[in-house]
């Protein structure tokens, strides 16, 4: 885990990778939970015995739950001593590079891309975060978060 004592800390680094988060295993009952909540039921995700029979032979996360794992990953791997609340403010980006078979391990690495000063000792964040899948070429997915901070 990457630790900043100050906001200005972490904004000196502007245009090199951060951090890397720690690894985290996808299950298919995730992703049975996660279509259960979206309401997303395509067999390609929850039905194991049809996708073997697939194009990926096995069942696949959704891009949406990899893109909600970000959060997750940004915990696992970043730490700001002077901060009291973060906000999620977006998404620039995004784009599911390759799918994501059931039980593979994904991490994120967070290279920040710009920082803005705003009102009332916050700043706002511009991260590209890259979800690589253990043992593959192609990342699963490549994002780019607005992510506000305040002290």
């Amino acid at each position: 885990m990457k630790t900043f004592d100050t906001l200005a800390e972490l904004s000196a680094q502007v245009g090199t990778t951060i951090a890397v988060s720690d690894w985290l295993l996808v299950t298919q009952e995730q992703i049975r939970l996660f279509a259960q909540a979206t309401g997303d039921q395509q067999w390609i995700h929850v039905d194991p015995e049809r996708a073997a029979k697939g194009p990926f032979g096995t069942t696949v996360a959704h891009g949406f739950l990899t893109l909600s794992l970000i959060p997750q990953f940004l915990e696992s791997s970043l730490a700001m001593g002077d901060v009291q609340m973060s906000v999620n403010c977006g998404l620039n980006k995004v784009r599911f590079v390759a799918p994501v078979p059931v039980m593979s391990r994904l991490r994120a690495h967070f290279k920040l891309l710009a920082t803005e000063l705003l009102e009332r000792g916050g700043v706002q964040q511009i991260w590209e975060v890259t979800v690589e899948i253990e043992g593959h070429k192609k990342p699963a997915c490549v994002a780019e978060l607005v992510l506000r901070q305040y002290v």
